[in-house]
């Protein structure tokens, strides 16, 4: 995945697009996200739209996001979505509270 951002061998979702323009998430943040000690903190090995991961990464300033993404075929890769984690549903943004 981080190959990927590296060669910006990836796309947007409408989805995505939609969710970063809203939460006011740049293009940048979401490599600097990637590509900055970032960890993939769930799997999803059978996602409808095929496998995903939840990837956590922080930008320079160092927010928290939270980038969904999953591989369209071996080199393109599709981001889902991203956000900010929220303290009340995640412990430490990496780990779900329990609902």
């Amino acid at each position: 995945m981080r190959e990927s951002i590296r060669s910006r061998e990836y796309l947007f979702t409408k989805h995505a697009l939609t969710q970063t323009l809203r939460r006011r998430i740049s293009n940048s943040e979401i490599e600097q996200a990637m590509l900055s000690h970032s960890e993939m903190i769930e799997f999803y090995p059978d996602d409808k739209y095929g496998p995903s991961a939840l990837i956590l990464g922080f930008t320079y300033s160092g927010r928290p996001l939270h980038v969904l993404c999953g591989h369209l075929d071996r080199t393109l890769l599709k981001i889902i979505t991203a956000y900010e984690p929220d303290p009340e549903q995640w412990i430490d943004n990496r780990i779900r509270t329990k609902r």
